[in-house]
């Protein structure tokens, strides 16, 4: 595999970006715009109603974030005009044909020009409506699937997808593709278009019972974690990114296919700076609930290991990956984007840099005082979970009931808002468990390959750094990471 340079092959390059609102999306912008500005264009597909609404999500979610000052840095006052010749709008929505764009002049324009495509289009959320999720996660990737194929000068077509498809499977997980139906069970009968069947069938029953827009959208949510249930995927979005590779699978036609699975992405690693978040991702939700002092106890395997993977990193990959499989060559290559494999990191390091971090930078709360940090106590199992919950909450609320119905509903206040924060906890546990208990390796033996064919041959290896083994921890978490998290929240 000769690589040859990325920056010669995104010379003169259009792509097209699902999801360029999303966080690995802006930086995936943001690094090619600034390694390589002759790159042609950027066609930036954006959810909106029409081009006034993308014009301001791109200003507001995009080119308005601190991601971008290196960038602006460098341009200086051409920043503007640079942009503006650089990138395309695109209002639209990848759970239709066509991606959702009205303009059939810019389709046609892009199916022209557009030499890749890179699909970053998802809903993230574990517990996201099912209807939703099956619309962007897995019909939108065979609509961007299908829109590629069109395209007359397409290089290569990036699905960007999850290494947690596998599900609760354990030990050595293989870079290997789901054929189409494929379950983790073995329950037969997958049927995707089935499953939008069921979905519409159980919304029209909804509405003829004359349902809330609440209560909707709570039994779509159970309805996406039951049928992943009981295919054998743990959650709704694993379950939809799963059948969304399926159908990357069978509409990829000619075409030289990625299916890139990255792990649990975290803050930059270096570039275009160190520590540069947006929101607050999984783990990150865990540190900043125990450096406000409302995490007390941690449920899960604290010798586990916790597959983490900076997000410029997956980036590089990205690009890499474009680089080395734009052919023309009909394929599927998947490539798994972690550190278990290479650079391994416990549950218990995580805590470690939590205590020592906010020992010595504790978080000041509303009152101007600081919060003083403990060891956690750590429950190693689900049984002990629920005796916690049993005496902490769950006997309180029932001595709570017996006084709400002798004192004639006194305490219904009190007791329903304990009874939703003990529904609540419940059910976020439920949803998380697969992953606290966690036992399984990602292979990257496709992803090594690539590696070395960029220490070998790749021009410019040093700017498309992807090797996890690079990254001490300990020095990323206390001097990188934390501190981004926390830069992020007092913006």
């Amino acid at each position: 595999m000769e690589l040859g340079s990325a920056l010669h092959f995104l010379d003169s390059k259009s792509i097209l970006v699902t999801g360029a609102a999303g966080f690995l999306a802006k930086i995936f912008v943001e690094k090619i715009l600034r390694v390589q500005p002759n790159v042609k264009k950027f066609y930036l597909l954006l959810r909106a109603a029409d081009h006034k609404s993308a014009i301001h999500r791109f200003h507001n979610e995009i080119i308005g974030k601190d991601l971008f000052k290196v960038l602006k840095e460098k341009c200086g006052k051409n920043f503007s005009s640079f942009i503006s010749e650089k990138i395309t709008l695109i209002p639209g929505d990848i759970s239709h044909e066509d991606l959702g764009i009205k303009d059939c002049n810019l389709v046609q324009e892009m199916l022209n020009e557009v030499d890749v495509v890179v699909n970053l289009a998802a809903t993230t959320n574990f517990d996201e409506r099912y209807d939703v999720a099956l619309g962007l996660n897995t019909f939108g990737a065979k609509f961007v699937a299908n829109f590629a194929k069109k395209c007359v000068k397409l290089k290569v077509l990036v699905h960007v997808s999850t290494a947690y498809v596998s599900g609760e499977k354990t030990g050595l997980i293989l870079e290997n593709s789901y054929s189409m139906g494929e379950t983790l069970n073995g329950v037969s009968g997958l049927d995707i278009n089935f499953e939008k069947n069921v979905i519409e069938q159980k919304l029209n029953e909804l509405r003829l019972l004359g349902a809330s827009d609440k209560d909707i959208t709570q039994a779509m949510k159970d309805l996406g974690i039951q049928r992943a249930r009981f295919y054998g995927w743990p959650n709704t979005y694993v379950f939809t990114k799963a059948m969304g590779e399926m159908l990357v699978g069978e509409f990829k036609a000619n075409m030289a296919t990625i299916i890139l699975r990255p792990t649990i992405i975290t803050s930059t690693f270096k570039e275009p700076f160190p520590g540069w978040a947006e929101g607050v991702r999984t783990i990150d939700s865990l540190a900043m609930g125990y450096a406000k002092g409302k995490l007390t106890f941690f449920l899960g395997d604290v010798d586990s290991v916790v597959d983490l993977i900076p997000a410029d990193m997956v980036v590089n990959a990205i690009i890499v990956a474009m680089v080395a499989h734009a052919s023309n060559q009909p394929s599927e290559t998947i490539y798994q984007v972690g550190s278990s494999m290479r650079n391994p990191v416990k549950y218990h390091s995580l805590q470690d840099f939590g205590y020592r971090y906010f020992s010595k930078k504790p978080w000041i709360n509303k009152d101007g005082k600081a919060v003083i940090v403990g060891k956690i106590r750590v429950m190693d199992s689900m049984a002990s979970f629920h005796r916690y919950m049993a005496l902490r909450y769950l006997l309180p609320l029932k001595g709570l009931e017996f006084a709400n119905t002798a004192f004639c509903h006194f305490f219904q206040g009190v007791y329903s808002d304990l009874n939703r924060k003990i529904s609540f906890v419940t059910r976020l546990i439920d949803i998380y468990r697969p992953y606290l208990f966690f036992d399984a390796i990602f292979d990257d033996i496709n992803t090594e390959k690539l590696r070395m064919a960029a220490r070998s041959s790749l021009a410019e290896n040093d700017m498309f750094y992807f090797d996890p083994k690079c990254i001490n921890w300990d020095d990323y978490f206390m001097n990188t990471h934390i501190p981004g998290i926390v830069k992020y929240i007092f913006k």
